[in-house]
């Protein structure tokens, strides 16, 4: 209700410090799990119910502790599917889900993928089913479309695999899965 009225100016959603930005937003229900993913390979999963609802204009909580890290993705979870993170590099992987413990909010994480010269840094996470297609999205402009039943599911504390052959220099800057509509 608190977005009920629209306004031509918009309406302020969030109370952002200096130097924050806002890099998603999920709309969750009653006994929801949320992931929260870190540059530096962490993340963490916690209950919807371990934020306190509040007021439009209020600054939240902390979800996870950065320590000179950033917050690379937001993933309201459901039971059934895969945990897909790639890098900047090009190397990805999927986890199953039980291999994120349940934590309470404001923790540092658990590792969701080891990072170094090999892999860069996590530039997204998203949560997928075999039945998923990903677009990857490099600092070059080159889209590249993958299906998720092609990608092995191994273990959350590891590298992963090359999903593609950048060239040198080239990074992946972007994640997202493709959501096909039904055209009738």
């Amino acid at each position: 209700m608190a977005y009920a009225n629209r306004r031509s100016s918009g309406l302020i959603a969030i109370n952002l410090e200096e130097g924050d930005r806002l890099i998603g937003a999920g709309l969750v229900h009653e006994g929801n799990e949320v992931l929260l993913s870190t540059r530096s390979g962490k993340a963490i999963r916690f209950r919807e119910d371990d934020v306190r609802s509040m007021g439009r204009a209020a600054g939240g909580v902390r979800g996870i502790s950065l320590d000179d890290d950033e917050v690379v993705s937001l993933v309201v979870l459901s039971p059934s599917a895969t945990i897909l993170t790639v890098s900047e590099r090009g190397q990805g992987k999927r986890s199953e889900l039980g291999a994120y413990r349940l934590q309470t909010r404001g923790g540092k994480g658990i590792i969701t993928m080891k990072i170094g010269e090999r892999t860069g840094g996590v530039v997204g996470v998203a949560q997928v089913s075999d039945d998923d297609e990903v677009m990857l999205v490099t600092d070059r402009g080159r889209v590249i479309r993958m299906r998720v039943d092609e990608m092995r599911v191994i273990g959350r504390n590891t590298q992963g695999v090359k999903m593609f052959d950048l060239d040198d220099g080239e990074r992946v800057v972007s994640l997202a899965r493709v959501v096909e509509e039904d055209v009738h």
